[in-house]
């Protein structure tokens, strides 16, 4: 993921009714399935706390329960870079239906991991042991992004975490057997779509293996008074980056020897 700009110029902190504007701006696009413009200036967050206000204010007028999370390990221009997956959004069952999608469909293909029991908050951070403990089991999938900006290369880091870091939704394919014997830091990655070879590539984790971002969103979200909760999937970042695929055919993508997951997406 490239680096942004964290803070914009003159930078203040936003009121109530200037985040709950912001939210309802970004659910709009969220729920027509079409990109807008960026926000007005008055309106765009300014900082990490201003886009989690916007994120949480969006989850609720969103109304479902969170399923899942996506979130990278921190950098200097990302220092905190996470987001809900609401319940509805995570699917396990073709074809998987995109709201606004056209002849293509952005996706990342990720290992997520599923918790098997909460992480509650504490005082002393979870150690990666404590972590990998709570796991449930590790999933091949597939994120499914789309901003809900027209023009997300223009905006700040702040205002894309308002935006749910781009996500639209989860697609979870198969489970991946014994995962923390596996090297789930790089494999090749080939991706067919029908008869047709979309790509071949040595895949690579962005944060080098799935454990090391979920052990920092654990501790990150019991900092702030919240469990992760058993149940939820968990994806950490993509193999290849993003990549376009076409709409209503089978596509299948090959995680070396990990496994393959098989899937169609459709316009919702």
């Amino acid at each position: 993921m490239p680096e942004y700009a964290l803070h914009p110029p003159l930078a203040r902190t936003m009121n109530r009714t200037e985040l709950d504007a912001a939210a309802r701006a970004l659910y709009a696009a969220r729920q027509s399935g079409t990109p807008g413009p960026r926000l007005p200036l008055e309106l765009r967050p300014n900082d990490i706390a201003d886009a989690l206000a916007i994120q949480a204010r969006i989850g609720e007028l969103v109304g479902a329960p969170i399923g899942g999370y996506k979130c990278s390990a921190p950098t200097a221009s990302r220092p905190v870079s996470y987001a809900p997956i609401y319940a509805p959004a995570i699917r396990s069952a073709a074809p998987y239906p995109v709201p606004g999608a056209a002849a293509q469909i952005a996706i990342e293909p990720e290992i997520a991991l599923v918790m098997a029991h909460d992480l509650p908050p504490r005082a002393t951070p979870y150690s990666e042991a404590e972590v990998q403990a709570a796991v449930k089991e590790a999933r091949l999938v597939l994120e499914i992004v789309g901003s809900r900006y027209a023009d997300p290369a223009s905006a700040t880091f702040p205002e894309l975490l308002a935006d749910h870091v781009a996500n639209l939704g989860m697609f979870v394919g198969p489970v991946l057997a014994d995962p923390w014997s596996r090297k789930l830091d790089a494999f090749p990655l080939v991706v067919h779509a029908g008869a047709a070879t979309l790509l071949t590539r040595d895949g690579k984790h962005p944060d080098g293996h799935p454990l090391r971002a979920l052990v920092w969103l654990a501790n990150h979200l019991a900092s702030r008074g919240e469990a992760l909760e058993g149940g939820l999937v968990v994806t950490t970042g993509s193999y290849c980056g993003i990549l376009d695929v076409p709409v209503d055919t089978p596509l299948r993508f090959v995680y070396g020897d990990l496994g393959t997951l098989a899937v169609s997406l459709t316009a919702a």
